[in-house]
């Protein structure tokens, strides 16, 4: 048994749910179950028709057509999605007798996607010959908090998912699941969402608990690549990555599973392989806990712009523990992540997104220290075996000081997996250009 997940771009269309159909159909012996997100713009469309009804407006034409033309052009009849574009239209009716968006409103709007999207999905593969049944992710055991907009799955779904899904798994059910992605229900029933990688997350929670022999998540690159191709046009797919790096991978900047979405997956010990929807025969990359052969020296190369870095200096008698106290109690009160640090007993450098807004965290911070900002920054990360730390490093600094490329701040990560580099934001692509070129031989 293997789950397949698409997101929204694989399933954009008539012509793209065709090509994702003939794909599921060609996995059909190893038992799939499917997890879909809502077809490419319904969630911004969804969202857009949300802003217009607070403003009085309702109108849900492209959500409409984008869903009844396709399937038209599908050639199939899907009762249930009128019955779904009927329940929104009412959503929005009452939204716009209230003029006001709650966050609860806002998870039961945004959820109307993708249970559009696994009903067109269904309905398509049933009238092409491959039984299909799809199913609301609560159907299938999702149970989360009621933190709107961003909720957690609940230790219950562990439980709940081989219970509602035992007919399929045990073979007594034919019809393959097409489950959606990114939602749950709360214990009071309530719709929720589940935030930054929720797609990612509700495949991988689904294998984990079923005990999947593997998961595959569908994109449109030949699995991990060594850096991004778009950058670098020798990038070359990786074989292989482990839990840990991909999560890192993830952390500064590439296209892989986001972190959260690992959890599950660490947990029960299921490989996540990334495909290729353009490319079905190539095998991918595999996500697994240890390498199966040796350890490669550097993995890949990624990189993350709107980045802001922080220098922080002491300007009292503080000790090292209270000066260090003292700086993270201020990110803690302002809510703001930190990626990169290096540190030493009275200075700190640090770096986040340069959304966030900085001005009281800097004001509070300036009582205690010299504080100086500096934006137009950029993490370039390599991850890479950091038992091999000296010598990735003389590669790097070598071909860096070849260039004339200055390194502004180091971190080597806790997890001995990453190292990064901060630089101007100008330099970014040179920057990765030339480390591909001088580690990747």
């Amino acid at each position: 048994m293997i789950v397949m997940k698409f997101g929204g771009s694989s399933v954009a269309n008539a012509e793209r749910i065709k090509h994702v159909a003939s794909i599921i159909q060609a996995y059909k012996n190893e038992r799939p179950l499917v997890v879909l997100s809502a077809m490419g713009d319904t969630t911004d469309h969804l969202l857009e028709a949300a802003d217009m009804a607070v403003k009085g407006k309702v109108d849900i034409e492209k959500v409409e057509k984008l869903h009844l033309d396709t399937a038209r052009e599908l050639g199939v009849d899907v009762p249930a999605i009128q019955e779904l574009l009927g329940e929104l239209k009412t959503l929005l009716t009452g939204i716009s007798m209230l003029h006001e968006l709650s966050r609860r409103s806002r998870d039961y709007l945004v959820s109307f996607g993708e249970r559009m999207s696994v009903r067109m999905m269904s309905a398509y593969l049933t009238g092409q010959g491959t039984p299909a049944k799809f199913y609301d992710a609560w159907d299938v055991g999702f149970v989360s908090d009621s933190n709107f907009m961003n909720a957690e799955l609940l230790d219950e779904v562990w439980k709940n998912i081989p219970e509602k899904l035992s007919a399929y798994k045990s073979g007594k059910q034919q019809e393959i699941p097409i489950v959606t992605g990114f939602i749950a229900k709360d214990k009071n029933g309530v719709i929720t969402t589940l935030g930054r990688g929720g797609s990612d997350l509700s495949a991988t929670m689904l294998g984990a608990a079923l005990g999947a022999d593997e998961i595959q998540t569908w994109k449109d690159v030949d699995g991990i690549l060594t850096t991004d191709p778009r950058v670098v046009k020798e990038a070359r797919p990786v074989p292989e990555v482990t839990y840990e790096e991909a999560q890192e991978l993830a952390m500064f900047g590439a296209q892989v599973l986001h972190p959260r979405s690992m959890i599950p997956c660490r947990r029960s010990g299921t490989p996540v392989r990334v495909k290729n929807s353009y490319n079905i025969k190539s095998p991918g990359s595999v996500i697994l806990e240890k390498h199966t052969g040796a350890t490669p020296r550097v993995t890949a190369i990624t990189s993350v712009k709107n980045v802001t870095l922080i220098d922080i200096q002491s300007n009292r008698m503080f000790g090292a523990a209270g000066f260090l106290a003292h700086i993270f109690n201020q990110f803690l009160k302002w809510n703001i992540s930190i990626d990169v640090i290096a540190t030493s007993e009275v200075s700190v450098s640090l770096t986040v997104n340069t959304k966030a807004d900085l001005s009281g965290l800097v004001a509070d911070l300036s009582q205690a220290a010299d504080v100086k900002v500096s934006k137009e920054k950029a993490i370039v990360t390599v991850i890479c075996d950091a038992s091999h730390s000296s010598s990735i490093l003389a590669d790097a600094f070598t071909a860096l000081t070849n260039e004339g490329i200055n390194v502004q701040m180091i971190s080597q990560g806790a997890s001995k997996v990453n190292i990064s580099m901060l630089v101007d934001a100008e330099q970014t692509n040179n920057v990765v250009q030339i480390l591909h070129s001088a580690l990747f031989k």
